[in-house]
């Protein structure tokens, strides 16, 4: 029979594969050499790093991760061993979008100004980029898009190279999968570029922000919003308390993203193993969302943005604990997107 090992943090995964398959449930720090020795296949989320060191005496040939980024996976470990990866892309874009908006309506009361007088600079224009864009136009914001690959593909008209944005911008967001050109890519050259009193966001990778250099350049920013941090989950107490918003890397925690990337692990796994009765099957929570399809009126958006999610009580349960960084995040009460 088939074996699967899966992060025991994956929600609403189990009962699903046990007709077809042997499945053990793990923590993510008890995924080991041991426990894949005889594994078929392997379902994480960020906290467990595939590459050689765990994966090199199994014979997993599969693995699937219920989140958007991969950058935990040595893929050409992977490729080179004949291991298929899938990455759940996509999964809580709508999540991680309402988060940013609500942050930056947040940030009226922290700085005075109103978004409608902000121009906000999106580095990483995919699927959380474009809703993020969305968002922010129906709310009256003027937007800038950055995405270097894009402007490749597409042409430059629709999008701007970091230097305009970052002269143009006075809020900024992050939204580019962690690589070895995004690392550190909000180092000093990047604040240096930034006007003063800029809102800084970042829901990408902790990675992606040099955080030396946040802090360096710190009381030029108008306001900082971090959701995702370096040396997740023994984040740096300096960058904590420079935050104005300070979240445990939950911004794409909905229940809808939730069900998403568990509909698409499922999904991706039946399609590899070609277990016919789970090729559609769907995660579902009881929750509905409610209809903010664009367009809709402005004023009511802004009201069920801030409603659906007092940001602000997870900003205080992570000051107040930032020891159980990973405690809150695996116990987060999942929101449910508006």
């Amino acid at each position: 029979m088939m074996k699967i090992v899966a992060d025991e943090n994956i929600l609403l995964l189990k009962g699903v594969f046990e007709p077809y398959a042997e499945v053990v449930y793990a923590p993510a720090d008890a995924i080991c050499p041991a426990l894949l020795k005889d594994a078929d296949a392997l379902l994480i989320r960020t906290r467990t790093r595939c590459d050689a060191k765990l994966l090199a005496h199994s014979s997993v040939r599969f693995i699937a991760t219920a989140t958007v980024g991969a950058d935990h996976i040595d893929a050409d470990y992977c490729r080179q061993n004949g291991i298929a990866v899938f990455s759940a892309a996509g999964c809580n874009a709508a999540a991680v979008a309402q988060y940013v908006m609500t942050a930056l309506l947040a940030t009226e009361l922290l700085t005075g100004k109103n978004i409608q007088e902000r121009t906000l600079g999106i580095i990483g224009v995919g699927n959380i980029g474009r809703l993020v864009s969305a968002l922010a136009v129906h709310l009256g914001m003027s937007v800038l898009l950055n995405d270097p690959p894009r402007a490749a593909r597409e042409g430059t008209t629709s999008f701007v190279t970091l230097e305009e944005l970052l002269e143009r911008a006075d809020s900024v967001t992050l939204h580019v999968p962690l690589t070895d050109h995004t690392r550190n890519l909000a180092g000093n050259a990047f604040f240096e570029q930034l006007q003063h009193g800029s809102v800084f966001i970042n829901t990408s990778r902790g990675e992606v922000t040099d955080e030396r250099a946040l802090l360096h350049h710190r009381k030029k920013l108008g306001a900082v919003i971090l959701d995702v941090w370096q040396n997740e989950p023994h984040i740096h107490r300096a960058t904590l308390a420079a935050a104005d918003i300070a979240t445990p890397h939950i911004a794409g925690y909905s229940i809808q993203g939730k069900s998403n990337a568990t509909t698409m692990v499922v999904r991706a796994l039946a399609a590899f193993f070609d277990i016919d009765a789970l090729k559609n099957f769907t995660a579902t929570f009881a929750a509905e969302k409610t209809n903010i399809d664009i367009p809709c009126d402005k004023n009511r958006l802004r009201a069920l943005l801030t409603a659906a999610y007092p940001i602000f009580e997870d900003d205080k349960l992570l000051r107040a604990q930032p020891q159980n960084f990973e405690q809150l995040r695996n116990k987060y009460p999942l929101r449910n997107e508006v």
